[in-house]
């Protein structure tokens, strides 16, 4: 019977937990990008309140 190599198994886990982690991140950056452009949209001067 082979013998298990828990090492590799160790590492599979972890790269699925940092890519899991990375996409948690770049979710939350354009959450927080398009939250900013809703909730400040730019101001627009008109010519005639001056």
């Amino acid at each position: 019977m082979a013998k298990p190599n828990y090492s590799f198994e160790k590492r599979k886990r972890e790269l699925a937990k940092k890519k899991k982690q990375e996409e948690k991140r770049q979710k939350k950056m354009t959450q927080g990008h398009e939250e900013r452009q809703t909730e400040d949209p730019p101001e627009v001067k008109d010519e005639k309140n001056i």
